[in-house]
């Protein structure tokens, strides 16, 4: 199943700061499902250099890998519940664990590219695979475990 549209721009009531669409200082990403797949592409901003100015700082990269993996796992239980991303009551996920391996500086002046699949679905429980790209080299490997939540917690919290 492939989405013409990112999957942040159809997840409704959405104020994340990496990939809200109704938070107007957030990063902005978007995800979008290609086969089994997803895909993100993010352009650094200047402002996200590490101590090297030539480079993104760890933690924004640690930010994107985040947001576009959870909305992977959003999209999957979207897909096991049988439908399409925003329909009927919201299906929302929060981050259990998030580990990231640093292989290489990521430039600044170049566009990532991020690639996750779903490695493992167990009940509310994702285990999510990603790749960040950039400059023709992998830069970083994650591993992102998301869960479910209540639909209540996007209206407001746990």
């Amino acid at each position: 199943m492939a989405t013409p549209q990112a999957i942040q721009d159809l997840i409704p009531g959405h104020h994340c700061w990496g990939c809200g669409t109704l938070n107007p200082r957030g990063l902005h990403i978007k995800s979008y499902v290609e086969g089994d797949e997803t895909v993100c592409r993010f352009q650094p901003w200047p402002e996200h250099v590490a101590g090297p100015t030539t480079v993104v700082y760890g933690g924004i990269l640690a930010s994107v890998i985040d947001c576009h993996t959870l909305c992977t796992v959003i999209a999957d239980l979207y897909r096991a519940a049988g439908r399409e991303i925003g329909s009927g009551p919201p299906i929302w996920a929060v981050t259990a664990s998030l580990k990231v391996d640093y292989l290489a500086p990521t430039p600044i002046d170049q566009p990532m590219e991020l690639r996750a699949r779903v490695r493992e679905a167990k009940g509310r429980k994702r285990v999510v695979e990603c790749t960040v790209r950039s400059g023709g080299r992998d830069c970083a490997r994650a591993e992102v475990v998301g869960v479910e939540v209540p639909a209540a917690w996007g209206a407001g919290g746990p």
